[in-house]
């Protein structure tokens, strides 16, 4: 096709900014990441020891929040070399999002494996769990994963994809307040169905992040429009703008977390337009829809190259 007589490739600092941003945090990163899984292989020998559901959910559920944050250095330092690569034109960005789905796949299984162990041993009338060892395994998880909050905190405030790790982190910190509370109530009532109980309750949190990852991962992935983005408004957005006679071969989908992506052929009737119709329209873009990333194609009269595509 060929390109007519404007073409503009718009977009501001965001994406490198973010990706300079994670990368002051990356060292806090990987520490967040040791004492995750650290912790976490504890958690497995205790839980199996002690026979507690509770302590092996919260390990299941602790294991995906180390596989997020091995996925957000990952996706820093794939940031990093996508801008020396020239191969690979849309860099590496798009392995986060094959991890996340992979990642919610593995949060499933966790949470159908909980809830039907949960089930199996509240038929059977729970079994007898060491309460003393449960309560210290919850507090010092709970330590652990303040302790990697603090860590991500400050990052948190620069970077999306550490603020994505931090509050996953947090998230995990509610699971090890239900061991605390299983080893607490079986400790003082003798219930040995609390234990389960708590175990299937972190498995019906876990469920709904899972469905909600691997959406997000697939809407990506099929290059959807991206979410709290109307198509339409945007078409409309672009054909408003004063010179623009039509708007075809518009696009709109996101090329990671945090990546936004359009492209669009604006028709105009003037020629000496294009300059001025190509600002206006990164402008309104940026402006309403914080759309910085965007390629927009200017011609002259009407045009059916584009009907001319059999694809």
């Amino acid at each position: 096709m060929s390109e007519g007589p404007g073409h503009a490739h718009g977009h501001g600092h965001h994406h490198g900014g973010a990706a300079r941003a994670g990368s002051r945090h990356a060292g806090r990163l990987r520490w967040a990441l040791l004492l995750i899984v650290a912790f976490m292989v504890v958690q497995v020998v205790v839980g199996l020891v002690t026979r507690s559901l509770a302590v092996l959910s919260d390990a299941g559920h602790m294991a995906t929040d180390a596989f997020g944050l091995g996925m957000s250095l990952a996706a820093i330092s794939a940031a990093n070399r996508a801008r020396t690569d020239g191969h690979r034109t849309f860099g590496l960005y798009r392995l986060e999002i094959l991890a996340a789905l992979v990642n919610a796949c593995l949060l499933v299984g966790v949470g159908v494996f909980v809830l039907i162990e949960a089930v199996h041993r509240l038929r059977g009338g729970g079994h007898e769990v060491a309460s003393a060892p449960v309560l210290v395994i919850g507090v010092i998880g709970l330590a652990v994963n303040l302790a990697a909050f603090a860590l991500l905190r400050e990052g948190a405030a620069e970077s999306m994809n550490v603020r994505g790790a931090s509050l996953e982190v947090m998230s995990d910190a509610l699971g090890s307040l239900g061991v605390i509370l299983s080893a607490v109530l079986t400790a003082v009532g003798g219930w040995t169905w609390v234990d389960p109980l708590v175990g299937a309750a972190i498995g019906l949190f876990i469920l709904p992040r899972a469905a909600a990852l691997g959406r997000d991962a697939l809407r990506v992935l099929v290059q959807a429009a991206p979410h709290g983005i109307d198509v339409a408004e945007v078409r409309a957005t672009l054909a408003g703008i004063d010179g623009v006679e039509d708007v075809h071969d518009l696009h709109v989908w996101t090329l990671t977390s945090e990546m936004d992506v359009l492209s669009a052929h604006l028709v105009v009737a003037d020629a000496g337009t294009g300059q001025r119709v190509l600002a206006d329209g990164r402008r309104a873009l940026a402006e309403r829809f914080h759309l910085d990333h965007a390629t927009l194609q200017v011609e002259v009269g009407p045009t059916h190259e584009c009907e001319e595509l059999t694809w």
